[in-house]
């Protein structure tokens, strides 16, 4: 069985291209949705993702909705518990899939990592 994780050198998620997640408002509150709007850079990036080394420069600071976890999951999607790990496995597969391609080598290196 596959189990979830963030996997270093991907920051798919990191591409917060509001047009692209059209949803926002549905589980974001205005509050946390004025944030993400402040994050987002002028090439739909989110302002501390370092592009170079891909890794997020505010990681132990960053929002709740940066954060994947049953709190955070449940509040915003309404997913049980046990229903996190695949939910996160299947959101991430889809980011990467958007952002890098479906055979990309960051979806490769994201299949083999919740493999082991």
């Amino acid at each position: 069985m596959a189990t979830w994780l963030c996997v270093s050198n991907c920051g798919a998620c990191c591409h917060l291209q509001p047009d692209d997640r059209p949803d926002l408002d549905s589980y974001l509150t205005p509050e946390e949705l004025s944030l993400y709007h402040s994050l987002v850079g002028a090439d739909g990036w989110c302002i501390n993702y370092n592009q170079l080394t891909r890794e997020c420069g505010i990681y132990e600071e960053r929002p709740s909705f940066c954060r994947v976890g049953t709190a955070t999951f449940g509040k915003m999607f309404g997913i049980a518990p046990e229903e996190l790990n695949d939910f996160a496995i299947d959101c991430c597969q889809q980011c990467i899939g958007d952002i890098y391609g479906e055979t990309s080598p960051e979806m490769s290196q994201y299949q083999q990592a919740i493999a082991d």
